[in-house]
């Protein structure tokens, strides 16, 4: 007859099992807000995460132990009050692989199947289909002013988010920004960087302005960032002045 096996206890009487579970949902957790708000320092997740700076520190600790995230010196702009300057900690490309690209080495060997056959143009073709699946609904915006765009642009971060974008909006100064802070296709991107154009195509013509790329995952940054300006051109102005 086999001998039951108890759950070794920790100090304080919580079973290990348990206290390992706890401590991967919270490193999860610990990752999701370095994948979406990175550069983020270990007290701001704290407080996001309701822990305490020493638990945060320990999780940081051993993702950059494990290469799989990395802490730079916050710019002066991004202090708030005197002292040493705070860590920003973010992901690493390594710890963005871990989030799942699956099928990479697959998906390559295709689209260079593709280029062979069909040429650039398949290529192209490929990549638009592909975009406009993601955002087959939605509609372009109606208006350019403002609060249109606005709307219309966290519309666009919506339907990214699910199909595995995770992207959000952010205003900074006269603009909005579409920060995607996972890319399913990056490493195929960084080979066919037609995946990005074809999105890049599908912005301007749903937000009916010129939007520019201003970092993407492909190219070693911790977003793919994308402004949209909400000031009308000058020579709109002057058309309708």
């Amino acid at each position: 007859m086999s001998a039951s096996v108890e759950p070794v206890a920790q100090a304080g009487g919580v079973p290990v099992s348990v206290a390992v579970s706890h401590d991967g949902h919270t490193r999860a957790a610990i990752v999701r807000l370095l994948l979406e708000e990175g550069p983020i320092t270990a007290t701001a997740i704290g407080t996001k995460l309701e822990l305490t700076a020493a638990g945060v520190r320990r999780h940081l600790d051993a993702l950059i132990e494990a290469g799989e995230a990395r802490a730079a010196t916050s710019a002066s702009w991004q202090q708030r009050g005197r002292g040493r300057p705070a860590k920003q900690y973010q992901l690493t490309p390594a710890g963005r692989g871990k989030l799942g690209h699956a099928y990479d080495d697959l998906a390559g060997a295709a689209m260079r199947q593709l280029r062979e056959i069909g040429g650039q143009s398949a290529i192209e073709e490929f990549a638009r289909k592909r975009v406009a699946a993601i955002v087959a609904g939605v509609d372009p915006a109606a208006d350019r002013d403002t609060e249109a765009l606005t709307d219309k642009a966290e519309e666009i971060a919506d339907v990214f988010t699910s199909a595995g974008f995770a992207a959000t909006t952010r205003k900074v100064g006269n603009g909005v920004q579409i920060c995607q802070h996972h890319c399913p296709v990056s490493h195929v991107a960084e080979e066919f960087p037609e995946l990005c154009d074809a999105e890049l195509h599908a912005f301007r013509n749903l937000l009916g302005t010129h939007v520019q790329r201003l970092a993407t995952i492909a190219n070693g940054d911790c977003a793919c960032t994308t402004h949209v300006p909400l000031t009308p051109p000058l020579s709109a102005k002057t058309a309708t002045g």
